[in-house]
C-alpha cells in the first residue's frame, strides 16, 4: 500500500503553537517521520514544538523550494510509494498555497496517492476574514510588480477590476518593499476605495485594519519588515 501525503500549515508566529494548530493535528504531524520541506532547520525547530514521536535525527527530510526542478519531484514522492506517509510542510502558513507545493500535490494526484490537508492558518483567509471586505467573491494576485510605475499601473487595474466585478483584490509584498506599497496605494487608488491592512497576523503585535483611502492618507501605520496582507475594494 502507498502513504498518504499530508499537507501541513505551520503557525505564522511561534508565540503560542495551540492557539494554531488543534491538539489532534499535533498528533498526527508527530507520528510522521518523512518531510517535504523548504529549509529542513525551520522545519526541525518547528517539529521540535510537536514532540515528535522520533528523535529529530531519525526524521528524513527531502527539500522542494523555488529552485527545485519539475524532473526531481517525482522523486519525492518515493517514501510514499513505498508506504510511508509524508508530511509536506510549509514555511509559515500552507502549503502550495502562495508557497511552494502544488506542482507536487498535482503530481501526487497523478500517481494516485491520498492527499489529506491538515487544519492550520493561513494568513490569506485570516486576512480576508477580518477585513470586513467581501468574501464572497475575491482573487488572491500574490506579488505585484516591483518596478515603481509598473506597479501603479497594477494597482489601477485591479482597483478597476475591484469596482467592476465586485470583488476583493487580494495581494502581498515582500516585508522590506511593504511600506513604499502603502504609500503607493493611497496616492493612486481612489479616496472612496477601501483598503484592508493585515499585519503579523497571529502575533500579539497583530493589526487588522479597513478604511477608505481617504482616512489612510491622514496617518499610514509605519508595516516597514513587517509581514502583511494587502486587501481592495473599490
Amino acid at each position: 500500500m502507498t502513504g498518504k501525503l499530508y499537507l501541513i500549515p505551520t503557525p505564522i508566529s511561534q508565540e503560542n503553537i495551540a492557539w494554531a494548530l488543534p491538539s489532534a493535528v499535533q498528533k498526527c504531524i508527530a507520528e510522521i517521520s518523512h518531510f517535504i520541506v523548504e529549509h529542513p532547520k525551520t522545519a526541525r525547530h518547528f517539529l521540535k514544538q510537536i514532540d515528535c514521536k522520533h528523535s529529530l535525527q531519525e526524521l528524513s527530510m527531502q527539500t522542494l523550494n523555488e529552485h527545485t526542478s519539475s524532473k526531481d519531484l517525482l522523486a519525492l514522492l518515493d517514501p510514499i510509494l513505498t508506504g510511508n506517509d509524508v508530511g509536506l510542510l510549509s514555511e509559515a502558513g500552507c502549503p502550495a498555497v502562495a508557497d511552494p507545493g502544488a506542482e507536487l500535490v498535482r503530481l501526487a494526484h497523478k500517481n494516485n496517492i491520498m492527499v489529506v490537508p491538515l487544519v492550520g492558518p493561513s494568513s490569506i483567509l485570516l486576512a480576508l476574514m477580518a477585513s470586513g471586505l467581501n468574501g464572497q467573491r475575491f482573487t488572491f494576485h500574490g506579488y505585484l510588480p516591483v518596478e515603481s510605475t509598473a506597479r501603479a499601473s497594477r494597482i489601477v487595474e485591479l482597483e478597476k477590476l475591484s469596482i467592476s466585478l465586485k470583488q476583493t483584490q487580494i495581494f502581498i509584498e515582500a516585508p522590506y518593499r511593504n511600506q513604499k506599497l502603502l504609500e503607493q496605494l493611497v496616492i493612486v487608488c481612489c479616496d472612496s476605495t477601501d483598503l484592508c491592512i493585515a499585519s503579523h497576523l497571529t502575533f500579539s503585535s497583530e493589526l487588522v485594519a479597513t478604511k477608505s483611502v481617504r482616512e489612510w492618507k491622514r496617518s499610514l501605520p509605519d508595516i516597514n519588515k513587517i509581514p502583511t496582507i494587502f486587501l481592495l475594494h473599490g
